[in-house]
């Protein structure tokens, strides 16, 4: 039998919670992870998902990452490691649930107001980034996709 301990994460895993290897990119990662996630962003509206099945797959998302994450960061003794974007991923989905649009400034001030908030990380998001479980490392990116989809909902309705 071999020895857990010293065996890497499955490609399945990291392919995950790396969604799709971005957050294995060395420079930016999270920038990286929020970026890939355009791609889903778009699907989704072109799918023409609600917003109760875009809250469920939030959701469903949010609790099979923090399962997940916390399982590899005990594992493997992990604090939040950069490579885990599966939180921004979820981050700019709540962003953007916030409007539902997909034209160039939305997808744009969702982006970047998401990455503002994530950087800044105000309160309670800081709190949660503390902590090292799943549950932290994955919350902080909620709480920053809550504060930028209420900036971004709020300049979408200004201009």
């Amino acid at each position: 039998m071999k020895d857990q301990k010293n065996q890497s994460p499955s490609l399945l895993t990291v392919c995950f919670l790396s969604w799709f290897f971005t957050g294995k990119i060395p420079k930016a990662p999270g920038t990286m992870g929020s970026l890939a996630t355009i791609p889903l962003i778009y699907l989704l509206h072109y799918l023409q998902v609600n917003t109760y099945y875009l809250i469920a797959l939030i959701v469903g998302l949010y609790f099979l990452s923090v399962v997940v994450t916390d399982k590899i960061q005990k594992k493997y003794h992990l604090h939040d490691p950069q490579w885990i974007v599966i939180d921004e991923v979820i981050g700019m989905l709540i962003t953007w649930s916030f409007v539902q649009r997909i034209d160039f400034p939305t997808l744009f001030l969702v982006f970047g107001s998401f990455r503002f908030f994530d950087i800044v990380k105000l309160w309670p998001a800081s709190y949660f980034d503390r902590h090292e479980h799943g549950m932290g490392t994955i919350t902080d990116d909620v709480v920053s996709g809550i504060f930028a989809g209420i900036f971004t909902l709020i300049m979408v309705n200004l201009f």
